[in-house]
């Protein structure tokens, strides 16, 4: 596995011990936390900048402040706020007609589609749709989509029942939490996305019919992304208070919010690595 990933893995544990020192720290050091030799300008004057950065719609700028807090405060007791602040901007842009670095304008061809351009470009048609405000799969040459050139990929942590949305270029996305198998039952190892089924029935073992989607009985959720190991996937769940444990009989369950969030922005084909 690529050492940043490791080392970020490592962060999202050692910061919530770091962040229980730095509370006392702070507690002891008054005024001393918006000077700090060698940080360009107050916490406390950042977060109201970055803040008002949101309030205005400039999510670009307002992910980078936030980005420089957790740099340069990473000691901080609220590098995880800030950190999640840039996981759900990062997010919001992804899903909005803003172009950032990791996405281009393209424009459409005559006999271009949607599953066309999603092929080409390895992404899928619902990002397409979402991030470009489309209500339906009519498109016309000459108008121009945002596009996103980056190839996803996920890494799930069993260790601490996390799944992270990354880039093949390392850039974290989004960290879930998720629940993992029971007695260690997730497989470990690299695999891929081969199935995407929205409301997806359950095939329960030894019951005599599929469980339909939306019934209580149907563990699935509302998404469903099979991996190469048969029986074996990432889903939605009907019971969020379980996420965070090694409860499952050997998937990666997932709030139902956050699994349709993830099913927009993976395509078939994306790599999952699933560590102990």
């Amino acid at each position: 596995m690529n050492k940043k990933i490791i080392l970020a893995v490592l962060l999202i544990a050692a910061v919530l011990i770091a962040s229980v020192i730095a509370v006392k720290l702070v507690r002891g050091c008054g005024a001393l936390q918006n000077n700090i030799p060698g940080f360009t300008g107050s916490v406390s004057s950042l977060t109201a900048e970055a803040r008002e950065l949101e309030k205005k719609s400039d999510l670009v700028k307002a992910r980078s402040t936030y980005q420089k807090l957790v740099n340069e405060r990473a000691g901080s007791p609220e590098v995880m706020n800030w950190q999640k602040k840039i996981e759900d901007l990062n997010i919001q842009l992804l899903f909005s007609p803003v172009i950032t670095p990791d996405s281009a304008l393209y424009e459409i061809k005559p006999g271009d589609t949607l599953n066309k351009i999603a092929r080409e470009f390895n992404t899928t048609i619902e990002l397409i749709k979402k991030s470009n405000n489309l209500a339906s799969d009519i498109i016309s040459p000459g108008k121009k989509l945002k596009i996103w050139k980056a190839t996803p990929a996920i890494l799930v942590d069993k260790s601490q029942n996390i799944l992270i949305l990354k880039t093949k270029d390392e850039e974290i996305i989004k960290t879930y939490t998720v629940a993992t198998g029971l007695n260690n039952s997730t497989p470990v190892g690299n695999f891929k996305i081969i199935e995407k089924i929205p409301n997806p029935p359950w095939f329960k073992p030894g019951a005599p019919k599929p469980i339909p989607a939306g019934s209580p009985e149907n563990i699935l959720g509302t998404r469903w992304l099979g991996i190469n190991v048969p029986s074996y996937g990432i889903h939605g769940t009907t019971d969020p208070q379980s996420l965070g444990k090694q409860v499952t009989q050997g998937c990666v369950r997932m709030n139902n919010k956050d699994v349709e969030e993830l099913y927009v922005i993976v395509p078939k084909g994306t790599e999952v690595t699933i560590v102990d």
